[in-house]
């Protein structure tokens, strides 16, 4: 083999413990496409740590490991730590930062096996959903260059969808895996609030915020998953159990789906025509596997999504930025920041209650389907610049919640949702991806992984932007 690039990540570790190819190979390819990377993806590429984990991949693959990643590259977002590596979580006043130890995800993929190639961009504090950091360049799509990646996991969706690695780590506050994955093609899961551990060193907080991946395939998803769902000493939450790679082979019971088209978040946002072609081709096609499609209306409507936009203020204030360096910060940042610090101790309190509360609403709204089906975002992956509005950053949010009307709603309620690539349309002049999602009641991730594999195997999507074919 000289070109690993269309091969997912269960397919690489596959051919690695077959002999096929080696573990050295696949490592020096990938950081030769890293190092050449023109999508800003990476803000870092680490040679010799990716050496030091492939040696630890070699002893693991001797030892027979059986691990479904076993040598195969995957990038840490640069919101996350890593011992010895930069730590900036794209911002100005944190340049210069490295990181002092190894978050408990970064552990758990090193156990699986993983080669941790570099770090991947994100926007400062992976606030909005557009990667466009003062650090280094905006992250594109390969599918068109001239429009973003989304974000805020923008840096790991241009690394798989460009092809240097075959699955990244991301992260989910607002729609910041399924966001970059419908803007590059790919699937993005955010997983039900508690599967993955803030563990050992982080805590839930609001738990709006879920770990996981951008890969090309459902089943490198649910692998990424079981890598990272142990639980950690002193967890919140039960855990997971893991099994989900396992699982997408059980067989599915037929599902009542409810279609839902109409803006939540913003009744009035638009929403392009391939946007809702998107959802609709996805309800023909899961109709013709034996499943019932219905209409269901928003759970809720704007007034109740301000708990989001209360726990989201807050925690812009929770970065530790020095008093002389908050001019560093862009100017969305500092705007959320002097809206959280206005939010008084009992309007946070009220504003998390009623966000609990919603998921109660949202699960009386829909208790007569089993999942639910939408478009991914309002409009197709954005040109540069466009979102990102330094002279009103106000309006810059509101833009942003308009682009994405339904993603934040599963991370407010703590359910699973995943981004498929299903669909694909012309727009002026480019192939560009448009991503359907799907959604489940909390802990009905092995449901939701096993529906999205099924969509899958009867509609397989291209793992390349045409542009690299």
């Amino acid at each position: 083999m000289s070109d690993f690039s269309d091969l997912s990540a269960v397919e690489l570790s596959a051919a690695i413990r077959s002999g096929e190819v080696s573990i050295d190979e696949v490592t020096t390819a990938a950081l030769e496409k890293a190092s050449n990377d023109v999508f800003g993806a990476f803000v870092v590429v680490a040679e010799a740590d990716a050496r030091v984990s492939a040696e630890s991949a070699k002893a693991a693959l001797a030892a027979g490991s059986q691990s479904p990643l076993l040598g195969v590259p995957c990038p840490i977002k640069d919101l996350n730590e890593v011992a010895g590596l930069p730590f900036e979580l794209g911002s100005r006043a944190f340049g210069g930062n490295v990181g002092g130890r190894d978050d408990g995800i970064v552990t758990r993929l090193i156990r699986a096996g993983t080669i941790m190639i570099g770090k991947t961009s994100t926007p400062e504090f992976g606030l909005p959903c557009y990667t466009e950091p003062d650090v280094g360049p905006p992250a594109r799509t390969p599918w068109d260059p001239g429009r973003s990646a989304g974000g805020s996991s923008g840096g790991a969706g241009a690394a798989v969808a460009s092809g240097a690695v075959p699955i990244a780590q991301g992260s989910d506050g607002g729609g910041s895996i399924r966001i970059p994955a419908s803007a590059c093609g790919l699937v993005g899961m955010k997983p039900s609030r508690g599967v993955v551990s803030p563990g050992p060193f982080g805590v839930d907080g609001p738990g709006l915020a879920s770990q996981g991946f951008l890969t090309m395939t459902v089943a490198d998803t649910a692998a990424g998953l079981d890598a990272v769902a142990e639980g950690w000493p002193g967890d919140h939450f039960p855990g997971s159990g893991g099994g989900f790679l396992a699982s997408l082979g059980e067989p599915l019971p037929r599902l009542r789906v409810g279609l839902l088209t109409t803006p939540v978040l913003v009744p009035a946002a638009p929403v392009h025509p391939e946007s809702l072609r998107a959802a609709e081709r996805t309800a023909t096609l899961l109709e013709a596997l034996g499943h019932r499609i219905e209409p269901v209306p928003p759970p809720f409507g704007p007034t109740e999504w301000e708990a989001f936009g209360a726990a989201w203020s807050v925690g812009a204030c929770l970065a530790p930025v020095p008093p002389e360096r908050e001019h560093l910060l862009t100017a969305l940042t500092r705007h959320l920041r002097t809206q959280g610090q206005a939010v008084t101790g009992p309007q946070l309190a009220s504003a998390l209650a009623h966000a609990q509360q919603l998921e109660r609403t949202v699960a009386k709204a829909w208790a007569n389907v089993d999942v639910v089906l939408s478009p991914t975002l309002a409009q197709p992956p954005a040109p540069i610049g466009s979102l990102r509005n330094d002279d009103d950053p106000a309006a810059d949010f509101l833009a942003q919640t308009a682009f994405t009307p339904w993603t934040s709603v599963y991370n407010l309620v703590g359910r699973p949702a995943i981004s498929l690539p299903l669909h694909r349309a012309t727009v002026d002049g480019a192939e560009l991806p448009f991503g359907a999602m799907l959604s489940a009641p909390a802990r009905e991730d092995h449901l939701l992984l096993r529906l999205a594999a099924e969509l899958e195997t009867a509609d397989p999507w291209p793992r390349r932007a045409p542009s690299l074919l």
